[in-house]
């Protein structure tokens, strides 16, 4: 059995310091999650957050990095603040929590009533009163949503963020979506889970995850 890596530099070197100790074998999947309910995978690890949702299904390591949801726009849109981009559309990854943080975050700052006014099928095209919401299968195809200009801004994680900023893009000032923290995921239950969270756990204790943070950072 493997485990999924998601995409970040950090957190394939924890995924390599971690292997070892738990012996597992070192896989890249684009549906992690249903792998592992599916029991296709042992874990998931980088990039993947700690949830009371993720916590009905799955078992965590201690958090071993805090990281926040953010916005990111192209500068040619003129963005600056959240407000202009009212009556437009966001982008987040299917499968994520960015949309329902992002649901509550702006409904808590007064910028949408929350109420879902049309929706399609599987929830990929939900419009509310004062934006409205796609969904995409992966990271790649939402950064080449916003590009193409099909999303005006799309939500993820800070971490995740980095991975496609560039020149012509930029993290919306003085708007963070939520605060969050990354442990490594496995199924509920599961023998590896006391093994995984005591590897993360002696990873934290000896400093190897701050050398890891502090290289990436």
């Amino acid at each position: 059995m493997g485990h999924d890596e998601q995409q970040h530099e950090g957190g394939s070197d924890a995924t390599h310091e971690l292997a070892d100790p738990v012996a597992v074998e070192l896989l890249h999947r684009d549906a992690p999650v249903k792998m592992l309910l599916d029991g296709e995978i042992d874990l998931i690890c980088g990039c993947y957050s700690i949830a009371d949702s993720r916590l009905e299904n799955f078992d965590f390591s201690p958090a071993y990095y805090d990281d926040k949801v953010v916005a990111v726009v192209q500068n040619s849109s003129m963005t600056e603040t959240i407000d202009d981009l009212k009556g437009r559309s966001f982008g987040t990854m299917a499968g994520s929590n960015a949309a329902p943080l992002l649901s509550i975050k702006l409904y808590e700052i007064g910028f949408s009533d929350g109420e879902v006014v049309t929706a399609n099928e599987d929830n990929s095209d939900c419009t509310f009163d004062t934006w409205r919401l796609l969904q995409f299968p992966s990271y790649q195809e939402l950064s080449d949503a916003l590009e193409a200009g099909d999303v005006d801004a799309m939500v993820l994680d800070s971490a995740i963020a980095q991975t496609y900023l560039d020149d012509k893009r930029a993290v919306l000032e003085d708007f963070v979506v939520a605060e969050q923290s990354y442990g490594v995921a496995t199924q509920k239950g599961s023998e590896l889970s006391q093994p995984v969270a005591d590897a993360v756990q002696e990873m934290l204790d000896d400093g190897t995850i701050e050398a890891l943070v502090n290289k990436w950072n």
